[in-house]
């Protein structure tokens, strides 16, 4: 089997659970649009968007560490699951603490406007510190099920995290009430039931992720609590820069929605939050295709370092990345008028947002697969600095463009924010960890891609019809510039 195609095999079975298990939280978006007001919605995205943030700063950037150290020491893997294990518990065990004993707080902090609402957005608080605390603990036990080979068991869970979490969805916000409706419970149930209560989703979640938890237990039983102080050291030194890289991301795809509660006028903020968030939904489907090839591409990138021609396939793996983005870039603007549908009508005013998300979203992709360089080469100093110029970028266009512009501005920002931070990590690898990649072929397939794009959305006013006639004329382009390069990959052993 060649070694594209083991990739690909890979990154597929992740993908599939990927895919599928956030299309199953994506049906969820078109009731969420509908059941709440976008003010209420514009609080469900404030908190999803503190909490990205917040995990990432617990997991502490010890998962790339994690793969990094298993292929650097093979005959001490015990000692990094131990000790990867360990760092977080001990971070996110702190968090636990400090998030409940100062929940008021952060309920005050959190909030816009006034303190009527300040009751529940304690509840919310404490949910979500729980939540991020369980999640915390789960990701070295998920990534050794990445390392040992156990690709099915890994979707079986991620399966049946999603499975839970839409179906007490479902259950909170129509069964429980259709019962109240037929006298099935009403008395018991209406005691306490709030209906359109946003809190039970982030109930939904926290039940989600302890089944999780529960279901990792295997992998928590290999663990033992001994801890290699030195091993720690050298671990700590490669983590901490990946740490501030992964939040950089993190802080592009969220801190926007924080920043448009603070600079935006009380009356509005949540409104234009819920409006912003709900359209973020649409450019989704992106994300789910760069978070589906990190989970294949992290361990495998990392286990074919040491191949004579490691750089070539790293190479080929993102020029047919590039090329499968660029398509779902054009694919996704051309039936635009079918993805509006899974929000409700006053969300709708945000689409032209969209496009700017959705190569946002491209650029970021492309920089994941980029930053292999500085993670092989053990440079993860690079990705500190990147992550720098980014966030730094982010935060500063956000405080300008806010006030005047609202999402639209933020939108702009979370885009060339990503564009930035690509070209950097392309310029700075072709110099420290050169890899030959057949950069004018990408180049011209991405400015293809972004002329369709304008030509369909801004141009044909997004004509259903003009723009799949310009994606089929897309894919019909790459078919034939490309035959020859996929027959010889598909061909071989």
């Amino acid at each position: 089997m060649s070694v594209f195609k083991k990739f690909a095999g890979q990154t597929a079975v992740y993908g599939i659970s990927t895919i599928f298990s956030r299309l199953f939280n994506f049906i969820l978006t078109p009731i969420y649009t509908r059941v709440y007001p976008t003010g209420v919605y514009g609080i469900f995205t404030k908190m999803y968007s503190y909490a990205s943030i917040i995990n990432v700063i617990l997991a502490f950037g010890m998962e790339t560490t994690f793969f990094r150290y298993l292929n650097k020491h093979e005959d001490r893997k015990q000692e990094v699951y131990n000790n990867s294990f360990l760092v977080i518990t001990f971070i996110a065990g702190l968090f636990l603490i400090t998030g409940l004993v100062f929940s008021d707080y952060f309920a005050r902090y959190t909030l816009n406007g006034g303190l009527s609402e300040l009751t529940d957005q304690r509840k919310y608080v404490q949910y979500f510190v729980w939540i991020l605390f369980v999640d915390a603990i789960s990701v070295i036990p998920f990534a050794k099920l990445r390392a040992d080979g156990k690709p099915m068991r890994y979707s079986v869970i991620k399966f049946l995290n999603i499975g839970v979490f839409v179906g007490l969805n479902l259950f909170f916000i129509f069964v429980i009430p259709a019962m109240i409706k037929h006298h099935i419970g009403e008395a018991w149930l209406s005691g306490w039931f709030k209906p359109k209560w946003v809190g039970y989703v982030f109930i939904a979640n926290l039940i989600a992720s302890v089944v999780t938890l529960l279901m990792l237990i295997p992998q928590f039983l290999e663990l033992k609590i001994k801890f290699n102080k030195p091993l720690f050291k050298d671990m700590f030194g490669y983590s901490w820069p990946v740490l501030v890289a992964n939040l950089s991301f993190i802080v592009n795809e969220n801190l926007d929605k924080i920043m448009l509660g603070k600079y935006l006028p009380d009356a509005i903020a949540d409104h234009d939050i819920g409006i912003y968030g709900g359209v973020c939904k649409l450019a989704v489907f992106i994300s789910i295709f760069n978070t589906a090839f990190r989970l294949g591409a992290e361990p495998f990138f990392f286990s074919h370092a040491k191949n004579a021609n490691a750089k070539k396939t790293y190479a080929t793996i993102l020029y047919y990345f590039v090329l499968a983005l660029a398509i779902l870039f054009v694919g996704l603007t051309a039936n635009i008028e079918i993805l509006q549908h899974f929000i409700d009508v006053k969300y709708r005013v945000g689409l032209p947002a969209v496009p700017y998300l959705l190569f946002g979203y491209v650029c970021l992709g492309i920089y994941m697969n980029l930053s292999i360089w500085y993670r092989l080469s053990d440079q993860t100093r690079f990705g500190l600095y990147i992550s720098l110029v980014g966030a730094i970028f982010t935060i500063v266009m956000n405080i300008i463009l806010i006030p005047k512009y609202s999402y639209m501005g933020s939108a702009w920002v979370s885009m060339f924010a990503y564009l930035i931070i690509m070209v950097i990590s392309y310029v700075l690898g072709q110099k420290y960890y050169p890899i030959p990649y057949n950069l004018k072929r990408m180049l011209m397939y991405l400015f293809c891609a972004i002329v369709l794009v304008y030509l369909s959305f801004w141009v044909f006013h997004r004509n259903i019809y003009i723009g799949n006639a310009l994606l089929l004329g897309f894919l019909a382009a790459i078919a034939y510039f490309e035959k020859k390069e996929l027959k010889v990959i598909l061909s071989k052993k």
